[in-house]
């Protein structure tokens, strides 16, 4: 390639002060990301540690639970049959020939008329099968009685009933919760195989930007967009791996850009086309900018690519317009590395439009909405760069590109900001 060619296309690349040539459809975003964001490698972890991970590998049983036929109650084990006809009118006495604790079983076979005491957990002894609860039984001079009956079976917790050994337990893709947890370590398994968590390099730009807690000159602004990143990766599963900021220096943001050590680099503001606006030509220069542009508002001039295996979104500097591309693309992305669903993970409520929502013909838009009285209204303050917006709206709308709106009376999806 000529120096000339070369010139050319770094020209080409640059689009500062030209304004976006074409918009990326959404649609069309969502499959590029699709096709790059493959699922990452596996690592086995404690599983103290696996609370909250997407599960590698399917479990399965490999012992039963429990492994033994035990109490259930603390009480009497005794042969259910033989309780057959206790009442209050006829009381049935039984000889206590001794005791059954957890971990400590009765020595011997319970025989005919015969109860041994048992405390919940307790190995059932041979020849007993049910357990007689102890507030339904009176202890005696000679052992004790029961006013009621208690069938073969009765408060006992039988060998396998829980999980029977050869059983699937838990299916590769699963996020953990804590009762799987429970399960998995009831069947003897100290360590899981889980999806490794993507690692984030978040990456603060401007020269305006100042950090929380610092002093700040006149013309100056704390830097909101980086407390919401983080809290944002930690909710889609990724870990951070370093926090930059850059101001509008161009070799530091390359640098950002190209440094080994992430999965995915989020670049907040210089994402458009304003002269200090590096970060789609840096990287355009060192690997793939797929998309510039994007035909939704806010977060037009959201963009993103990629530097080898990791991917790089650029994100709006306006911190509404942040939230918006972050979880439009850049969420989208960590959940599927880190083998959870694309979808939003914000609940879903079918609700009536109150008040019209205006949208327009060939972009998306993602419309603050609040919710009064069972119906649905656009916040009328909605600007991307007011971030206030999004913690006086319960959630948001999206319009489709190819509507106009939703009018009063109309049915639209909210995505709740908050689960409950």
């Amino acid at each position: 390639m000529t120096a000339e060619n070369a010139q050319a296309m770094a020209n080409a690349r640059d689009v500062r002060m030209r304004g976006f040539a074409r918009r990326a459809e959404v649609a069309a975003a969502w499959q590029w990301i699709d096709a790059h964001a493959a699922r990452l490698p596996p690592e086995t972890v404690a599983i103290d540690a696996a609370a909250g991970r997407v599960l590698a590998a399917g479990i399965g049983a490999a012992i039963d639970v429990p492994a033994f036929d035990r109490a259930a109650m603390d009480g009497y084990a005794v042969r259910g049959d033989e309780t057959t006809g206790a009442s209050d009118y006829n009381p049935l006495a039984f000889r206590v020939v001794g005791q059954a604790l957890p971990a400590r079983p009765f020595d011997g076979v319970v025989q005919p008329g015969e109860a041994v005491r048992i405390m919940t957990g307790a190995p059932l002894p041979g020849g007993a099968d049910a357990v007689v609860p102890a507030e339904y039984a009176r202890e005696t001079v000679h052992g004790m009685e029961t006013s009621m009956a208690f069938g073969p079976g009765k408060h006992v917790g039988r060998q396998g009933e829980d999980l029977a050994r050869g059983a699937a337990v838990l299916d590769a893709g699963r996020r953990l919760r804590p009762q799987d947890l429970g399960v998995i370590a009831s069947l003897g398994i100290a360590e899981v195989e889980v999806i490794r968590e993507p690692r984030v390099r978040i990456v603060a730009t401007g020269g305006e930007i100042v950090a929380p807690g610092g002093a700040k000159g006149a013309f100056q602004i704390y830097d909101a967009n980086s407390a919401m990143l983080v809290a944002l990766v930690a909710r889609d599963g990724g870990v951070l791996e370093s926090h930059l900021r850059t101001g509008d220096d161009a070799a530091l943001v390359r640098e950002a850009i190209t440094a080994p050590g992430a999965d995915v680099v989020l670049i907040s503001g210089g994402s458009s086309v304003g002269a200090e606006d590096h970060a789609p030509r840096l990287l355009a220069e060192a690997g793939e900018l797929a998309v510039h542009g994007v035909a939704m508002r806010p977060s037009s001039p959201a963009g993103f690519g990629r530097v080898g295996s990791t991917l790089v979104f650029l994100l709006p500097g306006n911190p509404v317009s942040c939230l918006c591309a972050y979880d439009f693309f850049a969420g989208r992305a960590l959940r599927l590395l880190g083998g959870r669903p694309a979808p939003w993970p914000y609940p879903v409520l079918s609700a009536i439009v109150g008040r019209k929502i205006v949208s327009a013909i060939g972009r998306v838009d993602y419309v603050r909405v609040r919710l009064r009285h069972g119906e649905v209204e656009p916040l009328a303050l909605s600007g991307a760069s007011v971030l206030s917006s999004t913690i006086r709206a319960d959630g948001f709308v999206v319009v489709p590109a190819e509507c106009e709106g939703c009018a009063p009376g109309s049915s639209v999806d909210v995505h709740l900001y908050d689960p409950a």
